[in-house]
């Protein structure tokens, strides 16, 4: 009696306990294939994130309390399998005293060695198992650790592009503020470049007023020569350019002399009287007039101190003779009378060469005021 209600407690004391362990692996193979699960949903989540970089940060604290939460899950669950480990070896020691304190046959030895060495196999099984799982949590935990450093280097970037952008942005603002100031500098220099041009405008027009007054006077000796062209007429050769009456030397004196023919005077005088009172008797000569120049010209045969000293002699005898007509000491022209000798410096040339007889003559000629200052004002005005 008493053997067969052991024999029966012991066998349903190991169905028991195998049902116990088969629950246990069941579960904890569900939790095993949770873990996968879940780690593979991990990975697809991250490998859709990693498309977006703006996503990244909000997602990979997400995956990294996800992982958290599976590492303690899987801390867990090792701790689950100590007590499981810790609770078989209590089991083993039970059985050891339960063989040591019961006296068994050699049948019930035998199944329990074979229920034992079963258990060992389940034992072997469960560890192997426990062997490929811990392998899966070091994988596990090695992505993890990838995942962890890729958030690293991902943040990393992140922060660079960040401190880059504010290094852009505060060299956008200096350079907005540099450009506000050369703005303000710009439209100074605007203002007064306006400025410039009103008093530039305000000179140039007066400048343009100055110089129509000048070319007035300028062209006075133009105005001078018309007026001497139609007093005069046909009756005395008056030059285009300059407006001086010339006389052949040969009409007034002989041949190397310096002695005013008698014949000669008369005809001296009259082209003369007709000259001068032309220039003096109009108002409008007569205010700019300055000098009357008698110049006295000769060819090139010779040379040039015997011409100059023969064009100076003829020049002299004929102020000496216009000195003293009666309208020129009457009108007071004595004053701006001016005698000089040119020997050939002035020599008419027709197609390139001398004509000696126009060559020599006696030039008269009129000077007006400031002659020189306003042909030198109008050449520098024009050049301008």
């Amino acid at each position: 009696m008493f053997k067969k209600k052991s024999n029966s407690s012991e066998t349903n004391f190991w169905i028991s306990y195998a049902d116990l362990m088969a629950g246990l692996l069941f579960v904890f193979i569900l939790l095993i294939g949770a873990i996968i699960v879940k780690s593979a949903i991990v990975r697809n989540k991250l490998t859709q994130q990693e498309t977006v970089v703006s996503e990244q940060e909000t997602t990979l604290d997400e995956q990294s309390d996800h992982l958290i939460d599976l590492s303690q899950n899987i801390a867990i669950q090792s701790d689950e399998i100590t007590k499981l480990r810790n609770l078989l070896a209590k089991r083993e020691k039970n059985l050891e005293e339960s063989n040591n304190k019961l006296i068994l046959t050699a049948d019930s030895l035998k199944l329990k060695k074979e229920e034992l060495s079963n258990l060992n196999q389940l034992l072997l099984a469960q560890n192997t198992k426990v062997d490929n799982y811990s392998e899966h949590i070091i994988l596990l935990q090695n992505l993890t650790k990838e995942q962890n450093d890729t958030i690293n280097n991902a943040s990393e970037t992140l922060n660079s592009y960040k401190n880059k952008v504010i290094l852009l942005s505060n060299q956008l603002t200096q350079k907005d503020d540099s450009l506000k100031l050369n703005e303000e500098k710009l439209l100074k220099l605007l203002q007064a470049l306006d400025n410039k041009q009103t008093k530039y405008d305000g000179l140039l027009t007066k400048l343009q007023s100055q110089k129509a007054k000048i070319k007035s006077l300028t062209g006075i000796k133009l105005k001078v020569i018309s007026e001497l062209k139609d007093s005069l007429g046909d009756k005395i050769n008056i030059d285009k350019e300059s407006g001086s009456l010339r006389l052949a030397s040969n009409i007034l004196f002989d041949k190397g002399s310096a002695q005013l023919k008698e014949e000669a005077k008369g005809e001296l005088a009259a082209s003369f009287l007709d000259y001068v009172s032309t220039l003096i008797g109009n108002k409008n000569i007569v205010k700019h007039l300055d000098t009357i120049i008698i110049e006295g010209h000769s060819d090139s045969d010779g040379s040039y101190l015997y011409n100059l000293d023969l064009s100076q002699k003829r020049a002299f005898a004929v102020m000496n003779y216009l000195l003293t007509l009666d309208y020129i000491k009457k009108n007071n022209i004595t004053s701006k009378l001016v005698a000089s000798g040119r020997s050939y410096l002035d020599a008419i040339k027709v197609n390139g060469q001398e004509d000696k007889d126009a060559s020599r003559r006696i030039e008269i000629k009129f000077r007006l005021k400031n002659e020189d200052a306003m042909y030198e004002i109008e050449r520098v005005l024009d050049a301008n």
